[in-house]
């Protein structure tokens, strides 16, 4: 560049002659006038194709294997070293490297190039995207739901169990109440909780949960083309954003509660973000979403999955795989089952029976001892046998209890089943207590005990005071006259 500059300044400037530049630096007339010409160096420019006489009669064949590939598999595609093994067998003599590049550059020239799109306030997109974390000690994969809004790039992201129905209503809900509306309109891909079937390039037709939340949200759904997860790019990208930096380092808590706490906080974190090329941010943005967002209903959306069932002879319910318990009283009745993320409600009859924590295992029983004590009075031989009872941890005085009632009388065993039974209206603390009190006393039946368990009256109560009945200072009570009572037991003689 510095021989480049002198020459020009020389020639151009200072009007030394060419034939005098040519002399000095001994160059070729034509490199000269090039340099005369462009003032920065053009480069070697190729002013014909590259002749390919092994490869050209066979690049038709070539480009036949790689438009085949596109319906394949992605892990079932041609190699390059696959495909020039091909094309060896149809009579190609060149080297594999010759191969490899043409196929580099015609798959580089068939990569899509998408349209930059203009996103409108009240628009949000949605997917679910998989992540590991260390629970209880234990590292486990969990599916989290990300939610994005592309004009704003406001987002939130819950953690689940797994992708289901109740978890999808569940995230909705969630995220609604986070961005303060409901979006006008929804992106979605083709996932099973909502597409029952694929009718055609947009049509489909929508699975009954779905079609509950459409109702009472009343808002756009929007889905993708099959293999088109472009057209929610913006949560796309949100599901990668979220997994390297909420879930980097892996975290460590104790239940999802705990994680969804820490992925809510960095949710209202992230949005004082700024994007780049805008002057405002996230926060600021997300305002002119909620301009265009419906109102949340009055009446929040009972995310629940409701199952009508009877419960069988072991008084259990099935519901998604797992058996819950209910009081053994409703055994061979019907009842309603609620299934919500965190917990089954079950109830007969308008009243609610048993409710337990969901359970995301599958083929689980899950007991609650208490339903079955009922059962177990009747049958008091099952009592070191039942199922229910096995996992049953009680405090250290119910065993001290029940050795000595057995000790004590002939029926002590169905004794502290009937005991056992004040658990069915008491917290097992205040029963555990009243045990205490009952074995220092020596008082070991089951009434004994219950008589602990009758709230004392504070002493405040039980003293009369005039606070507030001043009037009741004017009343006069006469002495009572016993001469009066005993006239009437005389005249009642008479």
């Amino acid at each position: 560049m510095d021989e480049r500059l002198e020459i020009r300044h020389k020639v151009l400037v200072e009007g030394v002659s060419k034939r005098e530049i040519l002399r000095q630096k001994k160059m070729h007339w034509q490199t000269l006038e090039k340099i005369l010409r462009d003032s920065v160096s053009p480069g070697y420019q190729r002013t014909a194709p590259i002749a390919k006489p092994k490869l050209g009669p066979y690049l038709g064949k070539l480009q036949e294997i790689l438009t085949a590939d596109k319906q394949m598999p992605r892990k079932q595609r041609h190699t390059a070293k696959k495909i020039w093994q091909e094309l060896t067998k149809a009579g190609f003599t060149g080297q594999y490297t010759i191969v490899k590049d043409a196929v580099r550059a015609l798959k580089k020239q068939a990569q899509e190039v998408f349209m930059p799109l203009v996103h409108l306030p009240g628009e949000a997109q949605m997917d679910f995207g998989e992540a590991l974390v260390k629970m209880n000690g234990v590292l486990r994969k969990v599916h989290f739901l990300a939610m994005a809004l592309p004009h704003s790039d406001a987002l939130f992201v819950m953690a689940f169990e797994r992708e289901c129905t109740e978890t999808f209503w569940e995230g909705h809900v969630r995220a609604f109440e986070f961005f303060g509306g409901v979006p006008w309109r929804i992106s979605y891909d083709n996932t099973r909780v909502c597409v029952a079937k694929i009718l055609g390039p947009r049509e489909r037709e929508l699975t009954e949960g779905f079609k509950q939340l459409l109702s009472h949200y009343l808002f756009d759904p929007h889905f993708c083309l099959v293999r088109r997860a472009n057209e929610k790019g913006v949560v796309e990208g949100v599901v990668k954003f979220a997994r390297l930096n909420f879930f980097v380092p892996v975290p460590q808590v104790r239940d999802l509660a705990e994680l969804n706490a820490q992925l809510l906080a960095q949710c209202r974190e992230d949005l004082e973000r700024r994007l780049w090329g805008k002057k405002q941010t996230k926060r600021q943005l997300l305002v002119e979403d909620q301009a265009a967002f419906r109102a949340l209903p009055e009446i929040p959306f009972a995310a629940c999955r409701m199952l009508g069932t009877i419960a069988n002879s072991e008084a259990l319910v099935r519901f998604d795989t797992n058996d819950y318990s209910v009081p053994v009283e409703y055994a061979h009745h019907p009842v309603a089952v609620k299934g919500y993320v965190d917990r089954v409600v079950i109830g007969c009859r308008q009243k609610v029976i048993a409710e337990h924590v969901r359970c995301w295992e599958n083929q689980r029983q899950i007991f609650e001892p208490t339903h079955y004590l009922g059962l177990l009075e009747k049958k008091s031989g099952s009592l070191d046998w039942a199922l229910p009872l096995a996992q049953w941890e009680l405090p250290e005085c119910f065993g001290v209890l029940r050795r000595r009632l057995e000790a004590e009388r002939e029926d002590g065993t169905r004794e502290y089943i009937r005991a056992l039974r004040l658990l069915e209206k008491h917290p097992l603390d205040a029963l555990t207590v009243a045990v205490e009190r009952g074995l220092v006393m020596r008082a070991h039946s089951r009434d004994a005990i219950a008589q602990f368990l009758i709230p004392a009256e504070p002493w405040a109560q039980t003293t009369f005071r005039l606070d507030g009945r001043e009037h009741l200072r004017r009343v006069q009570v006469a002495a009572n006259d016993v001469r009066a009572y005993q006239g009437l037991l005389t005249g009642g003689a008479a």
